[in-house]
This record gives structure tokens, C-alpha cells and sequence, in this order.
């Protein structure tokens, strides 16, 4: 079953669309068109409210909300060991654990078809996905509690379980450009030296200064009429934040110097949510970069909890913050969360630092297959390190090929959904009705 889908998913768009910055809208709507799959990266609200209407276990646990197959990667933890692993929480909360599930094998039903593989190649990922989250789950039920909390999926492991020479390599190559992805290979793509510091260069729609030449921030908006100076505006926000970290990690904090500050537009999803990049230096020069991200109410909350009541910790970059933590390996060491000026709640992590994410157009069917199955595996670890009730998720779904199957036509059923609801969005962006700009026609704005 894929629920009630007796509903309009444009009036759905909209709705989430709401405290987002106006100017920037266009642009989620015009990065969402690009391709069904785009489409349902962009649209968690639009499967989180067709969720709502179907029956679940009643094994409510802590989620990722928006566990679709772009949303795992690579990154360093902080003892710069290179893991695999969920790697977006903005919509984690209390739910059903199904809907990750659903929703992580929707995206290889849906994403397989994009790459015209076929619908029989694209249930073969949707089963791998399956069939690997339910076989390491039952792994997992039979792991003691720590044993569990220290389980990680780390790159040098899946390097000796590959069999094949072109998957070795594969990983040798990931392994690479993660060691280069450091603060200090961004800082010369994002910054510029000047004789009185660095400052983030402006890259419209992409980056931008929020009171420069090329904001994207209209005059109507709120942060617009925001007066004082960078100091007085983050300083609150700033000493907020350091109280989310633990002593010996605030103080590393207290031993950089803020540089700049700008605005970044991020994902699919995301776009016109307030995220912001600050830039720090050491006594040497050094960068450091921190991006500040806007958290609002989860779509797992809006449709589960009576009126879409809030999380119970009333903070929703709080909420992010506890669900990453929980339900990853490892998580961000600066890691945090605080509340700016409006009100607004925010969660803050670093920017880039040796993070992986996958391109799956650059992948064969074999690589594809393989990628599902170390999803499902990614997972089933997370929900069980999160849960502690691994024993129970594997005893409800079995052992055998009937959940993978399940799965599988429920993959399909709602791959044919996200199309027809792709088309009435197109068709929306046509007429209208919704207005979508590229980034390509917004940077034109700005060419000289």
C-alpha cells in the first residue's frame, strides 16, 4: 500500500515552502524539475503525508525522515577515519521505522528508472536495499549494546569485502578525494585574501553576502530589516552555540577568529531555508568553516504527532543535533545548535570537511546493486544503534524474501506516484501556477 494519496502535491510544496526566503523558492522548484528523482529529493513532505495514511508496525524509533539514496556518504570522524553513513538529519525525529525504509527503497525504484535501467533493474536495487537492511538488522539483534554502539562502516572495510578489481578501485578513489577535501582545499575555492582577512566570495545564486551587491535577500524579508553589526547580530547566536558543546570542544572553538560570514544555498530540499557559511582562521592563518543551517518542524512530525505538534525538546536544530548524534557512527565534533535573532533555530556543523557524496550517474549496474545494499546496511545499523530494539525490528520482519518483496511492489507503486506527481508539478511550473527559475537564469542576473 502507499496510502491515501487523494491530494494535491503542489499545495503540499507550498506549504513547506512557507519562512523560506521568497527570492530563493524559485530555485528550489527549479532544481526539483530536473528530473523525477529531483523531484522526489525535493519533495519528503509530499511522501511523509502519503506515509501517514498507511498501517506500520507501531515500533516508533528515531529516523532519519528523509532517507533517500542520496543522503548517505563518506566523511571523516574525528579520528579521521573515513565511514560510510546516513548524513542528513534535517528532518530526523521520532517515527515509524518503516518510512525510512519506504522512502530509501522508493528513491533506487525511482532513481533506477531515471537512469533508464528498466524496471526489472530497478526492483533488482530496491530488493538489494531490502534484503540487506533486513539481513544486517537480524545481524544486529544478535550484537551486544556497546558491541552495536561502536559498530561503524569504515572505507578500509569495504575495501577488503569488494571482490571485484573495479569496486577496489572505485573505493581507493574515494578514499583520495576525501583526504583532499580539507578546510584549506576550500578555503581557495570559497574565499579570497585580502589585506585586512578572508572574505567569502560572492557566487550568486549560490553564495552570496547578505547585505552585498548580489543578495538574494529581498527587502521584504526579515533578515533584511535585522540592524547592528556582524558582532552584535551572532554574538548571542555564537555564545548560544558554544553551550551545545562539550568544554573541551568550545574551547577548541574559542581558538579561531571569524572572518566572514555569507549565505549558501544547499541540496534540493533545502533551497530558501536560511543557511549560512562562516569563516574562521587559527593564529596561523588556518581556516576553519562552519555552516549554520536553519531546522523548522520535521515533515515525520508534522504527520504524526496530532496538528503537527512539535518535537518534545521545542528546539528544532536541538532535534537535529540529537537524532544526528544518535543515530550516526560518529558524528561532527562541532556539531551544535542555537537560536538567532528572530527566533529562528539553527543547527551548526562543519562545512566539507572530507565529506563524500555519491554522483550515482557515474555508476554501472553493478556498482548501483552494490551501493543499494551497503545503503540498506548503513540503514539497519543506524536504527539499530538508535533504536536498542534491533531484536524486535528483525523478529517483525522476518527472515525471509517476503519483506524485500513487499518492498519491492510498494517501490514500484510509488515510483508511478512520484511520476504523475512530477508531471503535475511540471505542469504547475509551466502555467504558472508555481514560478521556477535555474541556477543558470539567476546567476544571468548578475553577469556583467
Amino acid at each position: 500500500m502507499i496510502g491515501d494519496v487523494d491530494r494535491d502535491p503542489i499545495a503540499l510544496l507550498r506549504v513547506s515552502s512557507e519562512r523560506r526566503v521568497a527570492t530563493l523558492v524559485p530555485l528550489r522548484y527549479g532544481r526539483m524539475l530536473a528530473s523525477p528523482f529531483a523531484f522526489y529529493r525535493g519533495s519528503a513532505t509530499v511522501q511523509a503525508h502519503d506515509l501517514a495514511g498507511t498501517p506500520d508496525s507501531g515500533i516508533p524509533i528515531q529516523i532519519c525522515g528523509d532517507c533517500h539514496l542520496a543522503n548517505f556518504g563518506g566523511f571523516a570522524t574525528p579520528e579521521r577515519t573515513l565511514i560510510f553513513d546516513l548524513n542528513d538529519f534535517d528532518e530526523t525525529a521520532r517515527g515509524p521505522w518503516e518510512w525510512d525504509l519506504k522512502r530509501l527503497i522508493a528513491s533506487f525504484t525511482v532513481a533506477g528508472r531515471h537512469l533508464g535501467m528498466g524496471d526489472l533493474a530497478a526492483d533488482e536495487l530496491a530488493y538489494r536495499a531490502a534484503e540487506s537492511y533486513q539481513r544486517h538488522m537480524r545481524e544486529y539483534a544478535e550484537m551486544g549494546v556497546l558491541d552495536l554502539w561502536y559498530e561503524r562502516i569504515t572505507f578500509a572495510q569495504l575495501y577488503g569485502l569488494v571482490q571485484s578489481d573495479a569496486a577496489r578501485r572505485r573505493i581507493r578513489r574515494s578514499i583520495e578525494r576525501a583526504s583532499r577535501r580539507t578546510h584549506d582545499s576550500v578555503l581557495l575555492k570559497l574565499a579570497d585574501k585580502h589585506s585586512d582577512g578572508w572574505r567569502i566570495r560572492d557566487a550568486p545564486p549560490a553564495v552570496f553576502h547578505i547585505r552585498g551587491k548580489s543578495t538574494l535577500i529581498d527587502r521584504a524579508d526579515e533578515w533584511a530589516a535585522l540592524s547592528g553589526d556582524r558582532a552584535t547580530l551572532l554574538g548571542s547566536l555564537m555564545a548560544d552555540y558554544m553551550t551545545s558543546l562539550t568544554p573541551e570542544r568550545a574551547a577548541l572553538l574559542s581558538q579561531f577568529q571569524l572572518q566572514d560570514v555569507a549565505f549558501k544555498v544547499v541540496g534540493v530540499g533545502s533551497v530558501g531555508t536560511r543557511c549560512v557559511v562562516l569563516l574562521f582562521t587559527d593564529h596561523h592563518g588556518r581556516p576553519l568553516f562552519l555552516q549554520l543551517k536553519e531546522a523548522s518542524m520535521s515533515v515525520v512530525a508534522r504527520y504524526t504527532r496530532p496538528h503537527g505538534a512539535a518535537e518534545e525538546n521545542k528546539h528544532d536544530g536541538q532535534r537535529v543535533v540529537h537524532g544526528q548524534r544518535l543515530m550516526q557512527a560518529a558524528s561532527d565534533p562541532f556539531l551544535g545548535f542555537a537560536t538567532g535573532a528572530l527566533g529562528r533555530t539553527f543547527y551548526i556543523r562543519q562545512l566539507r570537511d572530507m565529506k563524500l557524496s555519491v554522483q550515482i550517474d557515474t555508476f554501472d549496474d553493478e556498482a548501483l546493486r552494490s551501493y543499494a545494499a551497503l545503503c540498506g546496511w548503513a540503514l539497519a545499523r543506524a536504527h539499530a544503534k538508535a533504536s536498542g530494539l534491533s531484536l524486535e525490528i528483525s523478529g517483525y520482519i522476518g527472515n525471509g524474501p517476503r519483506l524485500p518483496e513487499a518492498l519491492v511492489s510498494y517501490g514500484r507503486a510509488y515510483a508511478d506516484q512520484v511520476e504523475k506527481d512530477y508531471e503535475r508539478f511540471r505542469r504547475a511550473c509551466r502555467t504558472g501556477e508555481l514560478h521556477a527559475r535555474t541556477d543558470a537564469d539567476m546567476a544571468a542576473d548578475f553577469a556583467v
